[in-house]
């Protein structure tokens, strides 16, 4: 059976609107959504679900019964997604990503690595995350910092993907890194890229939602905390990830849209974490807080 995906169009702030709305309306199942700018010069944007052919009727209802009151006039598209080799497609234009001194690139660019470079290998594959998202550059930008800084004595990793971001941790300090996510395929894959790099010593990677899982009672409480995952999980969740850190302990979060910050900001302020820096990323922000002591 073939993957579709339903999607609106609209401003990118109009976008980040509507990916606040759906993700309250699909909350954590297994839909996948996203926004994606379509053209830069005249601010177009879409916003997409993406799911199986036989489950088109009732994700548009339910779309258009999420966006009925704030946006009642949006079309609902429906497009087939082709059934290609999205590893192979993805590795034809894939090219080596630097962030500060991290360089992320596919196996098939081994010879871009530079002396002085932190390298880490990771192939386009099923779980997200090889740097090429804006919000996962902004991550390994603000690790390198923190970390450098900081000396933290352990991390976690929450919504791993492919594992990139606790990779790039356990790359500049040998400390335990405790890495989950959601999705038992993207925890496969990290698992795989974390041999390929040659980093399995002090790494934990787990099959959890939130923050459901003893493995984070056992780990914890983490110097550093990283989530790139999106912005109404991340203020949902901010109480949790709170009680999981130590004090005077950072936490760098991602995924957010640039005008989703401020709302990002008032629920983490709520719980003592104070802000540090934000930088920006494609329209997309990282965000370095820190815990009081």
């Amino acid at each position: 059976m073939s993957e579709i995906r339903l999607y609106v169009t609209s401003t990118e702030k109009g976008a980040g609107e509507i990916l606040d709305i759906l993700s309250e309306v699909f909350g954590e199942e297994d839909f996948a959504i996203a926004t994606t700018e379509v053209d830069e010069k005249r601010d177009i944007w879409e916003a997409s679900v993406y799911m199986m052919a036989d489950q088109e009727d009732e994700v548009r209802e339910r779309i258009a019964l999420g966006l009925s009151h704030a946006y009642p006039d949006l079309e609902i598209t429906m497009e087939v997604i082709p059934d290609v080799d999205w590893i192979a497609k993805s590795l034809e234009g894939l090219k080596p990503v630097r962030a500060g001194r991290f360089i992320v690139h596919g196996s098939h660019d081994r010879d871009k690595v530079k002396i002085n470079d932190i390298a880490i290998e990771i192939d386009a594959g099923q779980a997200f995350g090889t740097g090429h998202h804006g919000t996962t550059a902004g991550c390994l930008e603000v690790i390198e910092t923190v970390v450098r800084a900081e000396e933290p004595r352990n991390a976690l990793d929450l919504g791993t993907g492919s594992g990139v971001l606790a990779i790039a941790v356990r790359k500049l300090r040998n400390i335990p890194v405790l890495a989950t996510d959601i999705d038992p395929i993207a925890v496969r894959v990290a698992k795989e890229n974390v041999r390929r790099n040659e980093i399995a010593s002090n790494m934990r990677l787990e099959t959890a939602p939130g923050f459901h899982s003893v493995s984070f009672k056992q780990e914890g409480p983490f110097d550093l905390i990283i989530a790139n995952i999106l912005a109404r999980p991340l203020m949902k969740m901010a109480p949790q990830l709170a009680a999981h850190l130590t004090p005077g302990g950072s936490v760098i979060l991602s995924g957010i849209l640039a005008e989703q910050r401020w709302k990002v900001l008032a629920a983490y302020s709520g719980v003592r974490l104070h802000h540090v820096r934000t930088i920006w990323r494609n329209g997309w922000v990282t965000m370095h807080l820190k815990a009081g002591i």
